[in-house]
């Protein structure tokens, strides 16, 4: 069974920094790429970064800001974020699926990844 977890997120105030953390089990990263999204209030859920065997993908909106990372021993994808703005406010998603996209240079939608962790609420306050 295939589970992704997230941990890390939480309030912080504007410029301010937060890790996130995806635990995966039940598939090996091999042949997958694993993405983070966001929904923002009111608002569609948006790829925000993906990973892919040596090929890594930002949003315009976080390039220089969020970093991205795996740690294959592990299992785990982290998403560094720095300089957080109050637009970061959302729930964020750890995400794993075929990684045509990703080895494309695009994110993709949230219909080009098949499995979804439960989110967890990034707050950026000022």
């Amino acid at each position: 069974e295939v589970q992704l977890v997230e941990s890390g997120g939480g309030l912080v105030q504007v410029g301010g920094s937060l890790r996130l953390s995806c635990a995966t089990s039940g598939f090996t990263f091999g042949g997958y790429a694993i993405a983070w999204f966001r929904q923002r209030p009111g608002k569609e859920r948006e790829g925000v970064s993906c990973i892919s065997e040596d090929r890594i993908h930002y949003v315009n909106s976080v390039k220089g800001r969020f970093t991205i990372s795996n740690d294959n021993a592990k299992n785990t994808v982290t998403l560094q974020m720095n300089s957080l703005k109050p637009e970061d406010t959302a729930v964020y998603y750890c995400v794993a699926g075929a990684p045509r996209e990703c080895l494309s240079w695009r994110v993709g939608g949230p219909e080009d990844y098949e499995y979804w962790g439960q989110g967890t609420q990034v707050t950026v306050f000022s």
